[in-house]
């Protein structure tokens, strides 16, 4: 691949010609398996009939869909047409997504049945002409939508599909991705192919990936993680996809697919973490119950004294390859993650205990920081140098790093974005005229490169006693220590002392109702249940003893209510909306302090 060709489809050309028959892209049961041969064949079809609907150069693409093999068919066609596919959070409600239309000023959406009306609904001003639904069947019409079968068979037989992708340049928009909008309207970040070359060319050492390797698609495509770790990887390496299209079957899939590698939010390692910790403590048979709880202790053990450079001595090394003979190997096995050679964690700060289990449970999980504005990933722990309670030093290829006087993260080289779409304003305020992203992270730095990062530079609490505080650090703190809690937040800023709002976990509230004998295993009635209560204080008992005094909560509610990703109080990627959450439950919240 020469340099000045280096895209992701002259990647995907040079990669589906490798290994013509094998399986690149499927879903767990194996209902649908498509070929690299089968994958490239459709990619030239879509391309074909995208251009036949009027898309050309640089036009941009919308695309709703699940986690399915359609998605990386339709997004690499549309690529290959010189097209710039974005997706949209499936949670999005209909006025967001008119505002998406309106910054990308795509004409054409790809989609499924059960968005097509809310996509309709978003189309205010009659700007999309084509709805193409991937669900629908092999023929056409489906409430005046097209189908993919459709698309795929409509383009012309004139239509220079070689000359279509390699018109395509490392500078031009390789897609959009819009942030949260926690703060404002979405951003639409602007992501070139070269910046993605880049990203991956930065990894490889840390990712080194093959056609050999698989990976579970889950997360949504709108998310920058997952167009990076599994489609744009499938391009350029080959490494095979299974998806997921609902992000709750994930644990169940994983036995059955066993991953080499897997990249996750804190929230996924949590459950897994608590999943193995309650399988534990179900064993009947005391004696085995007592090794695999010492197993994972002693796998804990030589992860903290690894990751803080210490040696470790030579009976805990013999009493860890028993552990991990005896118990270890067969609870990865278990969870279907034997087979991983690398993952990663991401997008919120975890809970420095957590990772240390899942290191001592032998998976090599690398805590990483990024964003969408720098292509993912700027600095990750080293595989073989891994500090707990880091996001690990700046990836090599050119990336730099440095911090401003108040102490925030900046980064500037080839990761950067090209700016935030249609908005010159907000993207001056983004990188300065030397080039430096101001990431809004607050971070420091230590002698050896690597990076913590603080908290963002607008959540931190400052106390009314002028402490400052990370919400973060506070909520990881909970989250390890009390399972049955699923979204926390630190609340304390010009406040005497800390307190936080609590949402329970479905399905473990679900499995504490049963073992309590409590009838009710609603939300309601689990919020003010005095077993549930105590349960929690517990935990809130044993995160407070990991926190500085001023970070110990003092005061809680459990709220009656679950919060969804993309909801009033959870971004799609399930980060908090501190200020609507501030806003909606500021009742609940001054009754903390009465």
């Amino acid at each position: 691949m020469s340099t000045d060709q280096r895209t992701l489809c002259t990647a995907f050309q040079h990669t589906a010609s490798l290994r013509p028959s094998g399986v690149a892209l499927r879903t767990p049961d194996g209902g649908v398996e498509i070929t690299w041969e089968q994958y490239a064949a459709r990619v030239r079809d879509v391309a074909a009939g995208l251009a036949g609907l009027g898309v050309r150069h640089g036009d941009a693409v919308g695309i709703m869909l699940t986690n399915r093999p359609e998605f990386h068919v339709v997004d690499t066609g549309a690529l290959h047409a010189g097209a710039t596919p974005f997706s949209i959070y499936n949670t999005l409600a209909t006025e967001q997504i008119a505002y998406l239309f309106e910054n990308a000023g795509n004409r054409v959406v790809v989609t499924e049945l059960q968005f097509l009306e809310r996509l309709r609904q978003a189309n205010t001003n009659g700007q999309v002409e084509h709805f193409v639904v991937v669900d629908g069947g092999d023929a056409g019409g489906i409430d005046g939508a097209m189908s993919l079968a459709d698309l795929e068979a409509a383009g012309s037989p004139n239509f220079d599909f070689e000359a279509s992708w390699r018109a395509v340049q490392p500078s031009d928009v390789l897609t959009l991705i819009y942030t949260s909008g926690t703060t404002g309207p979405p951003k639409g970040v602007e992501l070139t192919h070269a910046n993605l070359m880049a990203e991956m060319d930065a990894l490889e050492d840390y990712f080194p990936l093959t056609l050999d390797d698989s990976l579970v698609s889950y997360l949504p495509d709108a998310h920058i993680a997952n167009r990076w770790g599994a489609h744009y990887s499938n391009l350029r390496y080959g490494i095979q996809i299974t998806t997921v299209d609902d992000p709750k079957q994930l644990i169940a899939a994983l036995p059955s697919v066993r991953p080499t590698s897997f990249g996750a939010v804190p929230a996924v390692w949590y459950k897994i973490k608590a999943g193995i910790e309650a399988a534990v403590a179900a064993e009947p048979d005391e004696r085995k119950r007592r090794i695999a709880t010492w197993a994972l202790a002693t796998g804990t053990r030589v992860a903290w004294l690894r990751s803080d450079g210490k040696r470790v001595p030579l009976t805990l090394r013999a009493q860890h390859a028993v552990a991990d003979r005896v118990v270890l190997s067969k609870l990865r096995e278990r969870m279907g993650l034997d087979r991983v050679r690398v993952a990663a964690t991401g997008a919120s700060a975890i809970a420095p205990d957590a990772l240390a289990f899942m290191l001592g449970l032998g998976i090599p999980v690398l805590e990483v920081w990024g964003m969408s504005e720098t292509s993912a990933v700027v600095t990750m722990n080293p595989p073989g140098a891994i500090r707990i309670g880091t996001v690990g030093k700046v990836v090599p290829g050119g990336t730099e790093i440095m911090l401003a006087e108040d102490g925030e993260l900046l980064v500037r080289g080839p990761l950067v974005m090209r700016g935030y779409r249609n908005d010159r304003k907000r993207t001056e305020l983004a990188i300065d005229g030397d080039g430096w992203m101001h990431t809004g992270d607050i971070a420091t730095i230590d002698e050896d490169g690597y990076v913590r990062i603080v908290d963002r530079k607008k959540e931190l609490i400052i106390s009314s006693a002028g402490k400052n505080m990370s919400p973060q650090n506070i909520e990881g703190a909970v989250k390890v220590a009390c399972p049955l809690v699923l979204s926390v937040v630190a609340i304390g800023d010009d406040r005497p002392y800390v307190t936080a709002l609590l949402t329970l976990d479905p399905d473990a509230a679900a499995v504490f109702a049963e073992r309590a004998g409590l009838a009710d295993a609603s939300p309601s009635a689990l919020a003010t249940d005095p077993a549930v209560l105590a349960y929690v204080q517990s935990g809130i008992d044993a995160a407070n003893e990991k926190l500085s005094r001023v970070e110990q909560i003092k005061r809680f509610r459990i709220l009656p209510t679950v919060w969804e990703p993309g909801g009033e109080e959870l971004t799609p990627t399930m980060k908090l909306k501190r200020r609507p959450i501030a806003e909606k439950y500021a009742a609940e919240i001054d009754e903390l302090y009465a």
